[in-house]
């Protein structure tokens, strides 16, 4: 009996799979037909600078998150495969009140961008660490970490005000944002993601689940990145140039602006400090904001949260990033 169901098993794999190589046969003949007639006309209309603008900015957000985004999904697997529940819950306290703070400074010994910070946080989630703290994590993580802050003291030299001015207005949204969670957040809004071979351990299931989350997440990067990359093309620098003059303009403005640009958070200081027309609280709000909120990092909360997490989320921590910005500018600055 078993091995009759093993050879009928065999026999669907291998239908399936010729299914699979004549359709995708077909489509890619398809596809190299239409490019050789096509292709010489469509290369004369579309190399034109805005869109070699646009392609260059893709490019290079999405060449700038990919590694991160790696490193994110191989720690995050990892932690699901080898680490066993009750040594992440003996890590936090059990209190949320407590655990925010404690998983916001933690933060500080994971050097990576937002794109790692996601998958991480899903997988502590997994693991039974309470989301407040796991979404305290996932805000400074890639705001305070080593490397961010040896960036911004390098971006801003002998400023040492504004790297100070970061790591507290930065640190103080995501514990921020983990206490409104944890008074306010409601378990209908997260949706985890339910990865293949969850319930294994060891090799197989970290093989399995790296491949799962770094294909499912990455599918979002390039999404985020392509919305960035089109507003980089439509909407003209010299328009930006127009609200300099105003702190109360300025700051929502590039607060606005560090969403849409995607910039990863170990180059977004230097961004800011090329900004020099900018009060000194709006290129802190830029800093602060934009590793905490931006088109691919919604995007990626979309696809592993769901959307009605992303939405509401980012929301409120882009209003409380901006609060918080304002306040130590004005404190620091």
């Amino acid at each position: 009996m078993q091995n009759e169901r093993t050879v009928a098993d065999g026999l669907r794999l291998a239908v399936r799979a010729l299914v699979y190589a004549v359709l995708g046969g077909t489509a890619l003949i398809a596809v190299a037909t239409v490019v050789s007639v096509l292709g010489p006309t469509l290369a004369l209309d579309l190399y034109t600078p805005p869109v070699a603008a646009w392609w260059t900015v893709f490019t290079a957000i999405a060449v700038q998150g990919v590694p991160f985004l790696l490193l994110g999904t191989v720690v995050s697997t990892a932690i699901g495969a080898f680490v066993p529940e009750r040594a992440l819950r003996r890590l936090l306290p059990r209190r949320p009140a407590l655990a925010v703070p404690v998983a916001g400074v933690a933060g500080a010994v994971l050097p990576g961008c937002e794109c790692a910070s996601v998958p991480v946080a899903g997988s502590l989630m997994r693991r039974g660490v309470a989301p407040a703290a796991a979404l305290a994590f996932l805000l400074s993580a890639p705001a305070i970490n080593p490397v961010v802050l040896v960036a911004t003291s390098i971006a801003f030299p002998g400023r040492p005000e504004m790297v100070l001015a970061r790591l507290v207005a930065s640190l103080g949204t995501a514990v921020v944002m983990g206490w409104l969670w944890a008074r306010f957040g409601r378990e209908k809004w997260l949706r985890l993601p339910r990865r293949p071979a969850a319930h294994a351990t060891g090799v197989r299931a970290f093989l399995t689940g790296l491949q799962h989350d770094f294909l499912h997440a990455g599918g979002f990067l390039v999404l985020g990145a392509a919305a960035a990359a089109t507003f980089n093309i439509v909407v003209p620098r010299s328009v930006l140039e127009v609200f300099t003059g105003s702190a109360w303009v300025a700051v929502p403005l590039l607060a606005l602006l560090a969403v849409v640009l995607c910039v990863c958070s170990e180059a977004d200081a230097f961004v800011a400090a090329s900004l020099s027309a900018f009060p000194a609280s709006a290129r802190l709000a830029f800093m602060v904001v934009g590793p905490m909120v931006d088109l691919k990092l919604i995007a990626l909360q979309a696809g592993t949260f769901g959307r009605s997490f992303a939405v509401r989320f980012a929301s409120v921590t882009w209003v409380v990033a901006v609060t918080a910005s304002v306040l130590v500018g004005w404190w620091l600055l």
